[in-house]
């Protein structure tokens, strides 16, 4: 794959991510009832809506903002962590409809990181 390709791939993927976490992150911050209905349905506590929208957008100026490599791969895992409690704590509830948006997540999340590593390789061969 030519070095544009897998830049521009990474863009695509990163900033379809990003719109993704941020719309939840708002709607996080904001207490949107849908948010709030979820976490009822789960039994959590509603404050953790807001605790995880704002770790959402520091989560993605660790992956946006460049110069910070081990804090972007912190950021990674953390994601990856939310996607994956999020699928299993849908499944224990009984909820299977509710696990392909945290599959969905994890997938675009895996290209985001994918394509970072490639990028990340090309930066060390020029």
């Amino acid at each position: 794959m030519k070095p544009k390709t897998v830049r521009t791939l990474y863009w695509i993927f990163a900033l379809l991510f990003s719109l993704l976490m941020l719309m939840d992150a708002i709607g996080g911050i904001t207490r949107q009832q849908a948010g709030i209905d979820a976490l009822h349905q789960l039994g959590y506590p509603v404050y953790l809506l807001r605790f995880f929208g704002v770790l959402k957008i520091l989560g993605l100026i660790a992956i946006l903002v460049p110069g910070f490599p081990r804090l972007r791969e912190w950021a990674f895992a953390g994601f990856a962590f939310n996607f994956i409690g999020a699928l299993f704590s849908w499944a224990a509830v009984g909820q299977a409809s509710n696990v392909v948006f945290p599959i969905i997540a994890l997938a675009l999340l895996a290209l985001v990181y994918f394509f970072n590593r490639k990028v990340a390789l090309l930066a060390q061969a020029a």
